[in-house]
């Protein structure tokens, strides 16, 4: 079986821990900040998952904010062919990222359980190139990992999106559609690299 191919899903208990919605979405603009050198942001709205199950479109929603496009959640859950057992892969986003943007996004695997220097390298590439580009990168994740403020964040199966860079793409803004308490988090590079591992990300 390929390894990308792996669904997302959270079980209702594991939603409920991560603080996530169960009754509706909630949505908040999030304006790109004023960038400085090496710190760069995609204009974006938030929104968060309405339930254990939808944290593949959630992500591709808040990607295609990005690109002004308002589809709901449902209908990309549709598209993704998203059931209760989550959406099969990074693949899956990336076509119907690309039905919408008229092709600009690319999957891209980390076939290994741990990141080598070179994936941790073109992660950090393309997603300096693709936020550059006004362009989210949503991510296809597994298990734990800790953001820069030593906070856990652990999922049997989940997808992120990554809508801000600083240091020249080292530090990474995380919007996790399943964390309405806490929409966005820190992370460096490598730790999510090794998150996508065995999986992989759409940029």
């Amino acid at each position: 079986m390929n390894p990308i191919i792996r669904k997302c899903v959270l079980s209702v208990a594991g939603l409920a821990a991560a603080g996530g919605a169960v009754a509706g979405p909630a949505a908040a603009a999030h304006a790109a900040p004023v960038k400085g050198k090496g710190d760069r942001a995609a204009d974006y709205e938030y929104q968060a998952q309405p339930n254990f199950f939808y944290c593949g479109p959630a992500s591709t929603r808040i990607a295609l904010s990005a690109e002004g496009r308002d589809v709901s959640q449902d209908e990309l859950a549709a598209k993704l062919g998203t059931t209760e057992n989550g959406t099969d892969s990074a693949i899956d986003i990336t076509r119907v990222l690309n039905e919408y943007t008229g092709g600009k996004y690319r999957t891209t695997e980390i076939r290994d359980d741990v990141a080598t220097r070179e994936q941790v390298d073109r992660l950090r590439t393309d997603i300096r190139t693709a936020v550059d580009d006004d362009r989210p990168v949503v991510a296809n994740i597994l298990g734990g990992a800790r953001d820069v403020d030593g906070v856990e964040h652990s999922y049997p199966g989940h997808y992120v999106t990554v809508v801000r860079y600083e240091g020249d793409g080292d530090r990474l803004l995380i919007a996790d559609p399943a964390r309405p308490d806490v929409p966005t988090y820190w992370m460096d590079v490598t730790e999510l690299a090794n998150w996508i591992a065995g999986r992989g990300y759409s940029s």
